[in-house]
C-alpha cells in the first residue's frame, strides 16, 4: 500500500474518533498513529492531515453542506462524513496534493470503508466543492 494512502486511512480513522469524542482525543492521536504504523512519513502525514482537518472542521462542514444540498451533514454515515472532511481539507488546504488525487483517494477510501453508494456520493460532493471553488476563483490553497 502506498504510504500516503496508508496515512489517509489513519487520518480518516482519527477524524472519526474526533467526530465521536471531540478534542479530548487529540492528545491520544500520536500514540494511535505509532501503534498503527512504524513509517515516519505515514505518521507525519496522518498527524498533519488530521490536525488540519480538525483546525478547519467548520469550514469543511460548510463546504460539504453547500455541495450536498439535500443532505444534512450530521445524517451522513460517519465514514462518508469523515472521508468528505478529509477530502475537503485536502482540496482546500494542501497545495502539494493535486485536486484530482485528493478526490480519487477519497473515492478509494469510500470504496474500501463505505457503503455501496459511498464512492459515487463522495465523488459527487468533492467534485461539487472543487467546481464551486474553481468557478469562484477561490481555489486558493493555503498551506497548513
Amino acid at each position: 500500500m502506498d504510504r500516503r494512502t496508508k496515512a489517509r486511512e489513519l487520518a480518516v480513522q482519527a477524524i472519526c474518533q474526533l467526530d465521536v469524542q471531540g478534542e479530548q482525543v487529540l492528545p491520544l492521536l500520536p500514540r494511535f498513529f505509532r501503534e498503527n504504523s512504524e513509517d515516519e512519513l505515514v505518521i507525519q502525514l496522518a498527524e498533519q492531515w488530521t490536525q488540519g482537518t480538525w483546525t478547519h472542521w467548520r469550514q469543511c462542514e460548510e463546504e460539504i453542506a453547500a455541495a450536498a444540498e439535500k443532505w444534512n451533514v450530521s445524517r451522513l454515515s460517519m465514514v462518508d462524513r469523515n472521508i468528505l472532511r478529509l477530502g475537503v481539507y485536502q482540496l482546500l488546504f494542501c497545495p502539494d496534493i493535486p485536486e484530482k488525487v485528493a478526490i480519487n483517494e477519497a473515492i478509494e477510501l469510500a470504496k474500501k470503508y463505505g457503503g455501496v453508494q459511498s464512492p459515487r456520493f463522495v465523488n459527487g460532493v468533492l467534485d461539487a466543492v472543487y467546481r464551486r471553488k474553481k468557478e469562484s476563483g477561490t481555489v486558493s490553497h493555503v498551506q497548513q
